[in-house]
């Protein structure tokens, strides 16, 4: 489940487009601090998709693994203990990052934590995507990197201000928790490519908003960029969660 508690700063402070847009080129002093922010802010994005290649690597090697390994699939299944145990380290750890800010920001803490929380997803995906075939799992997999690249570069180019959408963000994804939970109660073909659609576009459009958090700049909300492990642990639960409603869109149109 994404969480919605980002740690955004007003566009008011050192960080926002506001104090770019005062910035004076004859300052020497406004020139070295426009530098000083700019290197701090690439430096910041770049250990952010330094974290999410070494997360999704881990995750790709656990899918793998479950899909062309059948020791490792015949041993999950023989202890199914490992599924709650799993989802217990996953959710004590995404909580435990999400709302103590010393345990994501502390070294070797957050680390830690976030190689618990990824080892613990991972797992929990390769579970999942045991019950598809392979050449499923694969176009699911195309198909996220496509998009999620895509999505991307569109963030990374478009003038539009996707931050101030996380209010209605949050709204959506409540929605569609709820709406889940009313499918539960009416399975069907039709109601699971419906439920799938909106979660893979819901989570597109977090793609978007966590990677111009992460950017800043001249967008209204930005992230710390001391808070390089949230940003990695966000964009990694996006694109895990759009992954998730595309291979479910591709089973359902199986069956």
């Amino acid at each position: 489940m994404q969480f919605s508690c980002y740690f955004l700063t007003s566009s008011t402070n050192t960080m926002s487009s506001s104090n770019y847009g005062a910035y004076d080129p004859e300052n020497q002093s406004d020139k070295q601090f426009d530098f000083g922010e700019q290197s701090i802010r690439r430096g910041f994005i770049r250990k952010v998709y330094a974290f999410l290649t070494t997360q999704l690597s881990v995750t790709l090697g656990f899918i793998a693994l479950f899909l062309y390994h059948s020791p490792t699939k015949l041993w999950a299944q023989q202890h199914p203990q490992m599924l709650w145990i799993a989802l217990g380290v996953m959710f004590v750890t995404l909580l435990s990052m999400a709302c103590c800010s010393s345990v994501r920001r502390k070294a070797p803490m957050n680390f830690i934590f976030l190689s618990l929380f990824t080892c613990a997803e991972s797992f929990l995906l390769g579970i999942t995507t045991a019950r598809f075939s392979s050449q499923e799992v694969l176009l699911a997999v195309g198909i996220t990197a496509a998009v999620c690249l895509g999505l991307t570069l569109f963030a990374f180019q478009t003038k539009w201000d996707f931050t101030v959408m996380g209010g209605i963000l949050f709204v959506a994804i409540i929605i569609l928790l709820l709406f889940g939970l009313i499918a539960i109660f009416f399975p069907g073909k039709t109601i699971t490519i419906v439920y799938a659609s909106l979660g893979a576009l819901l989570f597109s459009v977090y793609l978007v908003y966590d990677t111009q958090l992460m950017m800043g700049g001249e967008h209204k909300y930005s992230i710390s960029p001391e808070e390089y492990v949230f940003a990695a642990l966000s964009l990694y639960l996006d694109i895990i969660n759009l992954f998730v409603y595309i291979l479910s869109l591709i089973g359902a149109a199986r069956d």
